[in-house]
């Protein structure tokens, strides 16, 4: 499992590893949106207890605020031919406007510049330049890209989930509260909330509130030095309204916690608060939260369990403690719960300033 270093400045990427049975990574949603379990971890005495997602109810109190990300999937997977004939996928990493967008491709040799792409039998545009890893393409149809998309794309599933996309993906692959579309990945764990679950938080007194950030295909990119201080994080595009900033300053004048649903809430939150202050921030980020990191905003956390030498796992051992994830991690193996995108979740409490 994770093993635990000594030190910020002997961080190497294999102290984030570890050995995941294959069967545990989930393949499919289970049938019910809230029906996943629930880690429930205390970084301030170094607990944890198993549980359901349901047992949120009681653990969020009134004055509380949840946060969620309100972005949208859009079906950003799409299959095509050269012109030459041959065979390419395309994974969009974001939308520019009605006819750019930027994507990174699969081929056996990448296209060249000015070529025609051929993409879903109909789809022609013309690939403009090549930007580091990711390609500019032009389309002139007439129609939006993301209209394109939402008409003949598909659902861009993570690589670690072994089978074709389907229509069920289209609605649960997606928050309910999706609203900005934009990302080519969900924040997954938003997908365990649905509306009835919401309401009863509200009636209870929790308040609710948005940002957005587009989740980039960049989120599945490993990362490939073992000196994790020169591993690049892959720019995201963030929205934190004024609106969320004031919901947040209402919340710590009562005494309430903030919540991130996500760990893409927490890097839109901590990156807006990046000069010591909350402030609305409109742009990209970069933001690459690891151990050491000093959180300024996110008092507790719901979240997926994640993948082995990644950037997430980083994030969250940076906010429960490296020690606290490698147990809570080791158990939830050996209790068998679902990994990744469509598995179980994690509820991560630690209040600001309360550091292991």
């Amino acid at each position: 499992m994770i093993r635990r270093f000594p030190d910020r400045a002997a961080m190497q990427l294999s102290d984030f590893d570890y050995q995941l049975p294959q069967d545990l990574i989930a393949q499919a949603p289970l049938a019910e949106r809230g029906a996943s379990r629930l880690l429930r971890l205390d970084s301030l005495d170094h607990s944890f207890q198993d549980g359901i997602f349901g047992d949120l109810e009681g653990l969020l109190d009134p004055g509380d605020l949840l946060v969620f990300n309100n972005t949208r999937v859009i079906p950003a997977r799409l299959f095509g031919v050269k012109q030459s004939g041959g065979k390419i996928e395309v994974m969009v990493e974001r939308v520019i406007d009605d006819e750019l967008l930027l994507a990174h491709i699969r081929a056996s040799k990448a296209p060249k510049p000015g070529s025609t792409l051929i993409l879903e039998n109909h789809i022609h545009c013309c690939m403009r330049e090549r930007q580091d890893d990711l390609f500019l393409l032009q389309q002139s149809s007439g129609r939006p890209w993301l209209a394109l998309l939402e008409q003949c794309g598909h659902i861009p599933l993570p690589p670690y989930i072994r089978r074709e996309d389907n229509n069920a993906d289209r609605e649960r692959y997606q928050t309910v509260f999706a609203e900005s579309p934009g990302a080519v990945a969900a924040p997954t764990a938003g997908l365990h909330f649905d509306q009835p679950l919401i309401e009863r938080l509200r009636q209870r007194g929790v308040d609710c509130a948005y940002l957005t950030l587009h989740v980039a295909a960049g989120t599945f990119q490993p990362v490939r030095d073992d000196n994790i201080e020169a591993h690049v994080m892959h720019a995201e595009r963030v929205e934190v309204p004024q609106s969320l900033c004031e919901a947040i300053a209402r919340t710590r004048a009562g005494g309430g916690r903030v919540v991130a649903v996500g760990t893409t809430v927490v890097r839109s939150l901590e990156t807006a608060a990046s000069t010591g202050e909350l402030l609305p921030f409109s742009g990209e980020s970069r933001l690459f939260i690891k151990p050491g990191y000093e959180f300024r905003v996110v008092d507790a956390m719901i979240t997926n369990f994640h993948l082995p030498k990644s950037t997430l796992l980083m994030l969250v051992s940076a906010f429960a403690g490296s020690d606290l994830i490698r147990r809570a991690y080791a158990h939830a193996i050996e209790q068998g719960y679902r990994f990744f995108s469509y598995g179980d979740a994690m509820y991560i409490k630690n209040r600001i300033g309360d550091r292991d």
